[in-house]
């Protein structure tokens, strides 16, 4: 694959652009400095350098009227970019911190070894998630386009572009299920008293307590319970029986009985509840405001969205500490039991996490990282994101255990039997503990609030993915209809997300996220970094990442790219085939046909990457290893998204021939370089 060849270069702009480099501090080195550090790769000498750099002023002001031109020709599109670099950092932390990172996280470290989770948890950011994060970021930027036609960078894997769109529309399908019913719990907090605190409601059935007590006992007071039944006098005291009734929290009964009025099972699907119809409107009409106009209008709602949520997390989380039990709480959550460690699944499943709150493989940080000017820099958001994802994951922990471990005192119930994974800690687990507190409707929106703004930015990052995929297939018909096409995909995908709005919609919605991205994120993942770092190159990738920020990407990143992440993700990829369990919701085991349903769901994505290669094969000329080393090289269209850049970067490229261990050790560690 090999390195550019400076002495095809057609025009000074191109040189300049690629060997300007600059330094920390973004000013360009001397002359001197530069020829050293190319005078292994070009044959150009000091003084051609200086009269180069001292054209620059003429070909910025020639690159302008260029621009201008593209921006007055009215049957043209251009591609917008962010108004502020916050924008688009503030979009990245809001699309990968999600409710994952309050409801799904703490649940994972009870069910792994506490603190002991964490170790593994930070290998996966580290050695996983950090380098995907900035090779997606880096991708995005170069090209300015969505994930749909970014892999032209290798078009015998262009179908990676249509499996992240189609991923990326089943989560903006099924995703907003939860934003519906946090939308529901949100409207029912004004209500005073909070219609989950209360046992003598129309939905409540008999057991129904107001809190939880020990799991010793069967007798329970009878002032707690609802059409308790078989009353008993002792020692003077009324008791009542319920040794064959169902204890269930008065929480738990409002989420089952009110919110999703549920079947008893996926067979059953029932019929629509309207209450949540009106509450899934609500949040496509939400989301619909937020991205009608594209980055323009997100890039505003994000700094509201994407801060609100840690300044009310803070106020749960000093509440929270003046309960008695919340230090047992936190306790419990550092403590680390380290021979869980020996346990294949905890790995498996902080690797997962990772994926599922980081979001690289889905298309939404390519897509953004699009919009972005071309010498942004990279490295400096991908380590912002990946940082704000994770340490709000660790921040949340605290925040959660507290409360767990206040409910854990106050039900002398141990925290593992507390704490509920996904939309039970949210939906049922908090709102007993909510009950507890003084003015429990301020703490209910407050908490209700927080989980909708970091719902609905992870909402804007899958959604914008679909759309900007479209606009940039059909830039011409779509790109001046935004408005049209949000609004037109909003509607669509609101119609298609009511069947999860039924009284079976709760099995359903397991059962697509238990499948739909399981297997491609990770298989998605593992495909990026062999196309990028193999078969593109991750030198040529690394030249890339220098044309625009000035240097190239660090020898960490390559070595992750081309060896320890592909490794890390198939090793994942093959234990979660191999380790696969069905779904179950409270006991209840899904029948054969609702497992077919799941699986179809995870095969679907995959679907495109096969078939576009026998396309791509079938439209090249040539024979079959022709055929197959044009497919596997760039297409003509592929380069860096600024004009004046493009067709220099593809005369300069040239495609060296190289040994199988040359061509290994020039791709991860780079060419080799001279000595100073």
């Amino acid at each position: 694959m090999g390195g550019f060849n400076f002495q095809n270069v057609n025009t000074k702009s191109f040189f300049i652009s690629a060997c300007g480099v600059r330094d920390r501090k973004n000013q360009r080195k001397s002359p001197g400095e530069i020829n050293k550090k190319w005078n292994c790769e070009c044959d150009i000498d000091e003084e051609e350098i200086m009269e180069l750099q001292s054209d620059k002023s003429e070909l910025d002001y020639e690159s302008s009227k260029i621009d201008s031109k593209t921006d007055s020709s009215e049957s043209s599109y251009k591609r917008e970019t962010w108004s502020r670099k916050a924008d688009f950092i503030l979009s990245i932390v809001g699309y990968s911190v999600g409710v994952s990172n309050i409801l799904r996280f703490p649940y994972l470290c009870v069910r792994n070894g506490g603190g002991a989770f964490l170790i593994p948890f930070f290998f996966f950011i580290i050695f996983c998630g950090l380098p995907l994060f900035y090779l997606e970021i880096c991708l995005g930027q170069f090209s300015g386009v969505s994930s749909l036609f970014v892999w032209n960078m290798c078009p015998l894997f262009k179908g990676l572009g249509y499996l992240m769109v189609t991923v990326s529309a089943l989560m903006s399908w099924y995703y907003i299920t939860m934003l519906c019913w946090i939308i529901y719990y949100f409207f029912n907090s004004f209500k005073n008293p909070l219609p989950w605190s209360l046992c003598d409601q129309s939905w409540n059935e008999a057991g129904c307590i107001l809190s939880r007590l020990s799991t010793n006992t069967t007798i329970v007071n009878c002032s707690e319970v609802f059409m308790g039944h078989n009353y008993i006098q002792e020692n003077g005291t009324y008791t009542c029986n319920v040794s064959n009734i169902e204890l269930q929290t008065a929480p738990k009964q409002f989420w089952q009985n009110n919110v999703l009025h549920i079947s008893s099972g996926i067979e059953e699907s029932g019929n629509v509840q309207w209450h949540l119809v009106i509450c899934l409107l609500v949040a496509w009409i939400l989301v619909f405001l937020c991205l009608m106009k594209g980055i323009k209008s997100v890039g505003k709602v994000v700094y509201f969205t994407a801060i609100l949520p840690y300044v009310l997390l803070t106020v749960v989380f000093v509440r929270g500490l003046m309960m008695p039990g919340s230090i047992d709480g936190i306790i419990f959550y550092l403590k680390p039991d380290f021979s869980r460690l020996l346990d294949i699944q905890v790995w498996l499943e902080a690797g997962l996490q990772v994926f599922y709150s980081l979001g690289p493989a889905w298309g939404g940080l390519i897509t953004m990282s699009s919009y972005n000017k071309f010498d942004n820099n990279c490295l400096r958001d991908a380590i912002i994101g990946t940082l704000a994802d994770t340490l709000t994951s660790f921040y949340g922990g605290f925040v959660i255990f507290a409360i767990l471990g206040a409910m854990s005192y106050e039900a002398k119930l141990p925290i593992t039997e507390v704490a509920t994974s996904g939309p039970g800690l949210g939906l049922v687990a908090y709102p007993e503990a909510i009950n507890k507190l003084p003015m429990p409707q301020v703490w209910a929106v407050i908490f209700f609030l927080m989980l909708l703004f970091l719902g609905i930015d992870s909402q804007f990052g899958t959604f914008e993915t679909v759309c900007s995929g479209l606009v940039d297939a059909f830039p011409q018909k779509l790109g001046k209809r935004r408005i049209l096409l949000t609004a037109c995909l909003s509607c669509v995908l609101f119609l298609l997300g009511l069947p999860f709005t039924m009284n079976g919609g709760m099995y359903l919605y397991q059962i697509v996220d238990w499948y739909a991205a399981s297997l491609c994120v990770m298989l998605t993942s593992f495909l990026e970094c062999i196309v990028i770092g193999w078969i593109y190159g991750a030198d040529r990738f690394s030249r890339d990442i220098h044309l625009m920020q000035g240097r190239p990407a660090p020898l960490i990143f390559r070595v992750c790219w081309c060896i320890v992440t592909p490794a890390i993700m198939l090793i994942a990829f093959i234990m979660t085939l191999t380790q696969y369990q069905p779904p179950t919701y409270e006991g209840y085991q899904y029948p054969v046909f609702a497992r077919a349903l799941g699986l179809l769901l995870a095969v679907v994505p995959l679907i495109p990457l096969p078939i576009l290669m026998i396309i791509q094969f079938l439209q090249t000329p040539g024979t079959f290893w022709e055929r197959l080393q044009t497919l596997l090289r760039p297409s003509k269209d592929w380069g860096p998204h600024p004009d004046h850049l493009k067709e220099d970067y593809q005369n300069s490229y040239c495609h060296q021939s190289q040994n199988v261990l040359n061509y290994m050790t020039t791709n991860i560690f780079g060419p080799p370089t001279c000595k100073l």
